[in-house]
């Protein structure tokens, strides 16, 4: 029906935009028509023209720009406000820039995609192109084997290695991809099946958005994917004149990755692109810095990097002087395992109480369903209350208990969880001490209240009401809230344990290997490499499985991919499956979905899903259904969701004599041999859902005939659009094909979500053991828990991402400044903004005090000045007028100490020049304030020609980095261990985010404070040390920020719901497949023979300088 007044209204949004575009297909086509007469020259030179275009373009605004630059340069060092205009300006014309360039690009548009895809049908309709050298072809002679130079011409030919195996390039844009690439471009996200080439659709953005020369970032998933895609495209953008580069090649905070950011096309993994954004903020020379500015990025599988990793923070850290967290898992880890074998007596007695009772018809909420109900809150997870709970109206009694008990704000909860030790809420993943457990817990002779939190508000009351002095008032407050942070983390330490041993079960979300506990995707089946489950999961499940448990470390920089991403000015992406999560993309980054119609109908067909009682009897009509594929000739694509189904299927597949390939998180080496093989007749392949991305099967001879490729999914996943990725995998440009799911009332899905009506429709029918339902309600009836599941899983990101935006607001102020420090342009107004804040600081608070004595001791500390302010006017005047009267005081005297300092160094400096000569680049000078010493590089030739000043500048550039860096850090930890305490709130009913929220600003506002005072106290009283001074300013070189004991890391969420599972990929060639060979290394060139760029030079004197 909703179909039906769609297509009244004209058709879905999409099918709208689509309509909209067509008549820019057609116009491309008709320049692809013109270009065939072109000679590869030709063609090749539209490259410059269009870079000419756009130049023209934007020559007024460039222009604008640069003659704002050089009147701010020229500007009087002291004219703070003048410059302050000047880059506001400057600011709003970049922006307008970057519209213009949007501007022009839609205009030049339909030729530059006609260019690609004509580049495209050359390489495909020749094995070798001759065109006239550039000096970009003889550089890529020396390094790739398949360009070479012959006199004044280049020739590059039409097979190339790609991540590893020689592919010869065959394809040509169809009138669909270049539907993609135009939406690409418009900065949505293109969701196309697959099989229909999203590689070869980026080609045509990123090609057209080089041309504007502020670099475009290809994003993907793994570094596979990112390496492969730059060798397999990178030909085709070289041909055209354009630098293409992989920063996945090339070590961090290196010269090589930094020149890779300089390319026209810059390909790499989300996390990589992540960290380099961190680090380049961590460090202290402005040439350090990798990254330009992010401009335009462009993410393969979207869903995967924006939805499911959003929530993921990239963590730069390093050692931590504090320790023993554990330690505490370590003591407290015998203590819960007792707790959970106690646990397990009690549910197994409450889960026979309950099948007595059920079977003599007491099955009232209050008997046979409270003992059902106490099994079910005490451990969910038990395989005998699972299979009871599939047995005939087993589940609906369930859902009537828990109906009753949830009723009344859980007024009756307590009825059920009073013999327990522990309750457990599965669907939100939470754990919960009861009283019993606490007893239970609590060793003989220990204070009863030791896993007990202590009602902050009461006992601080009492302090107040006693008779005690202040001091001792202080004392026994500090020495209560020590013990609530103690107690608080003991708790969460218990609960992450608990957590561990009941909700995480090993080879289902982890696996233990090299003695490491290591995450598995549940969407892929993949290892997550350098995952670790935050909030201390991580080192309980480590605790349980008695491996090593890793020791804390100390957050310096982090940043969730969404934050990172939402800085682009241009964010495109492309996948298959982005309708169901279309709303969240709009919500969060503003990105619209538009769905790309396929080359080809799709013929595949999907049936309605198969619904069994239990596990056992879906599982045996899975191997039946592949036994008769097999006989028929058709291969079979099984979908798991846990390495352990992909395992216990190849069992039973094994007991049956049938030969079969197993893909997990266990066997990936023979990931590309499995995939190459998935496609031939009778072939059999089990995969943890590892299939549903990236992967082309090809179909194998006689395959298409017997009916073409099989999906079988053996349980419905919680996210819809999983499921629509393994059934992608069949029917592939046009291909036949066939997709099933089986699911059991046992699944996780069906248990936790699942509707009730289904199991009261199968108990009603009277269906028995090895019976199957199979009818449209039941899938749409599954379809709408996914629907509920979905819902939960944004709620708890949206939740999440809140946190990390008031994190992301700090981290902005904070780059901001360190920017101006760095780059050296703004801070001067920085820096006052700093001198007029701590004087209003000062003034403001011990006027409020009434302290003057206490206000001019306060200056001398900050300012390093006697105050004129007099007690009479302290008291009297207007506070802006003190703060103003402060503030020209303390500027006054920071400039005559800038002059003192110039002239004691400038002699120095002079004679550095005359007695060393012109070599000398820079000089380090020592400063120091009495209590810290620093060390300023300051440039010599640059420090004579202005008379000193940049000497001064260069100590105010390198103390405030110090200062905000050291800050920074200790902030970050503040913020984590608030994070944590802050959960402890909802205990005195109060939201935990709000609490964050207050207390983060609060935080954020003491460390600005504190930034501004160490800054203005270290300037004021800055100095050269008096002995030796002329010794110790000596020559010296730009050291390289030291970031050997720092380790990046992605941290799985799951403190507040589901784990995140960032879905990583497989990928395989979709060009013929090839046997995949060694790299074969060419011949040695020797340093005195011919350079192979054919310009006759040696080869030491031309491209062998580069190495040597």
């Amino acid at each position: 029906m909703l179909k039906f007044i769609t297509k009244i209204f004209g058709g879905s949004k999409s099918e709208k935009d689509v309509k909209i575009l067509w008549p820019k297909v057609e116009q491309i086509n008709q320049f692809f028509s013109s270009y065939h007469d072109l000679t590869n020259d030709e063609l090749r030179s539209k490259t410059q023209e269009f870079k000419s275009r756009i130049k023209e373009k934007l020559s007024e605004i460039d222009q604008q720009i640069d003659t704002l630059t050089k009147k701010g340069e020229e500007l009087s060092f002291n004219d703070i406000t003048g410059k302050d205009d000047i880059y506001q300006q400057i600011d709003k014309l970049k922006k307008e820039r970057d519209t213009k360039i949007e501007e022009v690009l839609d205009e030049i548009l339909p030729e530059a995609f006609a260019v690609v895809k004509e580049t495209a049908r050359r390489f495909a309709a020749n094995t070798e192109l001759v065109a006239k050298a550039t000096e970009l072809d003889r550089e890529l002679s020396i390094k790739k084997a398949h360009i070479r130079i012959e006199g004044d011409n280049v020739i590059y030919k039409n097979n190339w290695l790609a991540g590893g195996n020689l592919v010869t390039w065959n394809m040509v844009h169809y009138d669909v991809q270049l539907l993609g690439g135009l939406v690409l471009h418009q900065g949505k996200i293109a969701e196309m099946a697959t099989g229909e080439g999203k590689t070869l659709v980026s080609t045509l953005p990123a090609y057209l958005n080089a041309l504007a020369g502020e670099g475009v970032h290809i994003v993907t998933v793994n570094d596979y994917l990112a390496k492969r895609d730059s060798e397999w495209n990178g030909t085709l953008y070289e041909f055209l004149g354009l630098r293409v580069d992989c920063i996945d090649r090339h070590q961090p905070n290196s010269v090589e990755r930094r020149i890779a950011y300089q390319a026209d096309i810059i390909y790499g993994t989300n996390n990589e692109f992540g960290f380099d954004y961190l680090r380049d903020n961590m460090v202290h020379n402005p040439d350090e810095m990798v990254q330009r500015k992010h401009h335009y990025a462009m993410v393969d599988e979207v869903d995967s990097v924006l939805i499911d990793d959003a929530r993921t923070p990239l963590i730069i850290s390093g050692p931590i002087s504090k320790g023993g967290d554990d330690q505490q898992y370590e003591n407290l880890k015998p203590r819960v395992h007792q707790l959970v074998e106690a646990q397990k007596q009690v549910v197994n007695k409450a889960l026979i109480d309950a099948k007595r009772l059920i079977a003599e018809n007491k099955d009232d909420p209050k008997e046979g369903g409270l003992f059902l109900m106490r099994a079910y809150r005490g451990l969910p997870k038990t395989s005998a209350l699972i299979k009871y709970l599939s047995e005939p109206g087993i589940k609906v009694k369930l859902q009537k208990s828990e109906n009753y008990y949830l009723a009344d704000q859980q007024k009756q909860m307590r009825v059920v969880d009073e013999d327990l030790y522990f309750s457990i809420d599965e669907k939100n993943n939470q754990v919960d001490l009861t009283e019993k457990g606490l007893h239970f817990i609590t060793k003989g002779g220990e204070d009863p209240n030791f896993f007990v939190i202590p009602d902050l508000s009461i006992q601080l009351s009492e302090i107040e009401k006693s008779d005690a002095d202040p001091d001792t008032k202080l004392r026994m407050k500090e020495q209560i809230l020590n013990e609530y942070a103690l107690k608080a983390d003991r708790i969460h330490t218990v609960q992450q344990l608990l957590k561990a041993y009941t909700l995480f079960e090993k080879d289902v979300e982890y696996v233990v290997l090299d003695g490491q506990v290591k995450i598995v995707d549940e969407q892929t089946g993949r290892i997550l490499e350098g995952r670790r489950y935050s909030d201390g999961l991580h080192q309980a499940i480590e605790a349980k499985e008695n491996v090593k448990i890793e020791a804390a470390t100390q957050t310096y920089a982090t940043i969730t991919l969404q934050n990172y991403f939402r800085m682009y000015h241009k964010l495109a992406g492309m996948t298959g499956t982005a309708e169901t999560e279309a709303g969240e993309f709009w919500d969060i980054y503003k990105l619209d979905v538009v769905s790309i119609p396929t080359n080809l109908s799709v013929v595949r067909k999907d049936e309605e899903d198969m619904v069994f009682k239990t596990k056992r009897e879906k599982y045996k009509a899975v191997i039946e259904e592949i036994e008769k594929l097999r006989v028929a000739g058709r291969p079979a694509l099984v979908g798991t969701t846990s390495v352990e189904v992909s395992e216990l299927l190849s069992k039973m597949l094994q007991a049956r004599k049938i030969p079969h390939n197993v893909l997990n998180a266990k066997q990936h080496a023979r990931e590309a041999q499995v995939v190459a093989e998935a496609g031939l007749s009778g072939a059999v392949t089990i995969a943890t859902n590892m299939a549903g991305r990236g992967t082309d099967i090809k179909l194998g001879p006689g395959v298409r005939e017997a009916g073409g490729l099989a999906i079988i999914g053996t349980e419905r996943h919680e996210s819809r659009r999983v499921d629509r990725q393994l059934r992608g995998r069949a029917g592939r440009q046009g291909d036949p094909g066939t997709s099933q799911f089986y699911v059991s009332l046992e699944d996780d899905l069906m248990r936790m979500f699942g509707s009730d009506r289904i199991a009261a429709l199968m108990d009603r029918m009277g269906y028995k053991e090895g019976e199957v339902i199979q009818h449209s309600m039941i899938t749409k009836s599954i379809e709408r828990a996914q629907r509920k599941v979905e819902e939960n899983n944004f709620g708890i990101r949206k939740r999440l991402l809140e946190y990390d935006d008031v994190m992301n607001k700090q981290r902005n102020v904070v780059y901001t400044k360190r920017q101006h420090a760095l780059f050296g342009e703004r801070l001067a107004l920085d820096l006052d903004n700093a001198f007029y804040l701590v004087s209003e600081g000062l003034i403001n608070s011990f006027r409020e005090q009434n302290d003057y004595e206490g206000f001019k001791l306060s200056v001398i500390v900050n300012f390093g000045i006697d105050t004129s302010i007099s007690e009479d006017d302290f008291a009297k005047a207007d506070l802006s007028t003190l703060a103003e009267k402060l503030y020209t005081e303390s500027t006054t005297n920071y400039q005559q100490r800038k002059e003192i300092v110039t002239k004691q160094a400038l002699p120095v400096f002079h004679n550095i020049r005359q007695i060393q000569g012109n070599h000398i680049e820079n000089v380090i000078v020592p400063f120091t304030d009495g209590r810290k010493a620093v060390q300023a590089l300051a440039n010599l030739q640059k420090t004579l020609d202005t008379q000193g000043r940049e000497l001064a500048n260069a100590l105010e550039r390198t103390i405030t980095l110090a200062v905000i860096d050291d800050a920074w850090k200790e902030h970050l930890r503040a913020m984590d261990d608030l994070k944590h305490s802050v959960q402890t709130a909802v205990y005195e009913q109060k939201d935990p985010l709000v609490i964050y929220k207050t207390t983060a600003f609060e935080l954020f506002r003491n460390m600005d404070g504190e930034v501004n005072r160490d800054i203005v106290s270290f300037l004021c009283r800055a100095s050269i040390p008096v002995e030796q001074n002329a010794a110790q300013i000596r020559e010296g070189r730009e050291q390289k920020t030291d970031m050997s004991k720092m380790k990046v890391r992605k941290d799985e969420l799951v403190a507040a719901g589901e784990a995140a599972a960032g879905k990583g990929n497989d990928y395989f060639d979709p060009s013929e497949y090839v046997k995949q060979e060694p790299i074969k290394v060419g011949p040695k060139i020797g340093r005195n023979d011919p350079c192979p760029c054919g310009s006759g030079k040696k080869y030491k004197n031309c491209h062998g300088k580069e190495g040597g």
